[in-house]
């Protein structure tokens, strides 16, 4: 069964890059919607807890990838030019799980 959440979740994660690197990113909103995808991989943080889903838990703050002290690494990230769309796309992506926290 689809539900609100699965596609609130979903939509952030793959929706919402497109449309960001499409307005933001067009010269190269290829390449840019990649790098939203590719930041998708800090998920293989969730290989590391038990049980690896648990659709009532919170990611931010539980798994290291998630954690405040990445984030703010990826928030410094940000100024830095040849860093700074993977942290944007990173920090979406926490922004994201974020979101299902509250669903």
């Amino acid at each position: 069964m689809v539900t609100h959440q699965f596609i609130i979740h979903y939509g952030l994660h793959f929706v919402a890059p497109l449309l960001i690197s499409l307005i933001f990113f067009k010269p190269k909103w290829k390449v840019v919607y990649f790098i939203f995808l590719a930041s998708m991989l800090v998920d293989a943080d969730h290989l590391l807890a038990n049980p690896i889903f648990d659709k009532n838990r919170c990611s931010i703050n539980f798994h290291p990838l998630h954690s405040y002290t990445a984030i703010g690494f990826y928030t410094l990230g940000l100024f830095y030019k040849k860093t700074r769309i993977l942290c944007i796309a990173l920090l979406f992506h926490m922004f994201t799980d974020a979101v299902d926290c509250y669903l």
